[in-house]
């Protein structure tokens, strides 16, 4: 309604009362006539604008209650599936990334059928999800590869989930990989997040792939001192660590002759998940075993010869 007009209808309907009484009739008619022309064009308007969202409310009702029990239902199979792949025994790393891609397809699907629901035409549904493929396949062709990745590690399976692994400089254990991202925890418990395209392309080195591995510490002892008695302190040395295993034997090799020592190389098995305490074991118990046995460890010196100053007798 137009407030103007109206107040305009009810001042001429009111001056006519004033002046002349029996003009008041076509006054009022006149003013009734505008107020219901300006009522019958806002009820126009209301109606081109309420009428669609009636017509399609019980669309949009339905839609609103499939997405909600949609969204219920994707946390079920989730569910369903994270103790199927637990009962299958299904590497961890691999549960995780198929579950992430499976969740995001359902959702995907879910959204597509909420908006069929609503008589969206599927052609352009379809226009507008390859348009917005296109549009993030250029914007994200980084992440795009990095799920190309993912898949290259989890079918080519260089790692798995627990392993000690070094990867882009960084070591730790695989925690999870996800669509995007390998997530390794570092020995000082700190979350590293390396892109799984890196990850893929670069160098892996799995330090627990294999069920045992060698530890070679390397032990530097005087010119002077008998090689086979510090071998015979370093293999007792071995016998006496738990963590040594007898098979294969321990060895002790002469590795390098240096500028002030002779470099003697030990080289010890173990189990994989022991490496660390043995080799910090080690370290510890043979110096303390050459010091008991007089054995030095040098370090590197420097001898500096002067020659004599002569004096001339004549001076």
């Amino acid at each position: 309604m137009n407030p103007i007009r109206i107040c305009s209808a009810f001042w001429t309907a009111s001056s006519a009362v004033a002046t002349d009484t029996t003009d008041l009739a076509p006054a009022v008619q006149n003013m009734v006539d505008t107020v219901g022309e300006e009522v019958k064009q806002t009820s126009g308007i209301l109606n081109k604008i309420f009428q669609p969202i009636l017509d399609k409310l019980p669309s949009m009702i339905f839609a609103i209650l499939f997405l909600l029990i949609g969204f219920f239902l994707v946390k079920q199979i989730m569910r369903i599936l994270k103790r199927a792949f637990n009962r299958s025994n299904m590497d961890g790393i691999m549960s995780s990334f198929i579950r992430s891609v499976a969740k995001i397809v359902l959702y995907v699907l879910l959204i597509v059928i909420a908006l069929s629901i609503l008589d969206v035409p599927m052609d352009s549904i379809v226009a507008v999800i390859a348009s917005a493929g296109v549009a993030v396949g250029l914007a994200l062709k980084d992440s795009l590869s990095n799920l190309a990745g993912g898949f290259i590690i989890l079918f080519s399976k260089p790692l798995k989930e627990g392993d000690t692994i070094e990867a882009d400089g960084v070591t730790g254990k695989v925690e999870a990989i996800t669509i995007l991202y390998t997530r390794i925890v570092t020995a000082d418990n700190k979350t590293v997040f390396i892109p799984n395209g890196v990850v893929a392309s670069g160098k892996i080195i799995n330090y627990t792939d294999k069920d045992t591995r060698r530890v070679d510490l390397n032990f530097g002892i005087s010119y002077e001192d008998d090689i086979d008695a510090a071998r015979k302190v370093l293999l007792e040395q071995v016998q006496a660590a738990p963590e040594a295993l007898a098979e294969p034997e321990a060895k002790v090799v002469v590795f390098s002759h240096d500028d002030s020592a002779v470099v003697l190389q030990l080289q010890v098995w173990t189990k994989s998940e022991n490496y660390w305490q043995l080799h910090y074991r080690l370290l510890e118990d043979v110096k303390k075993a050459f010091d008991s046995h007089g054995i030095s460890i040098p370090y590197p010196q420097m001898d500096v010869h002067m020659p004599e100053e002569t004096t001339d007798s004549n001076s």
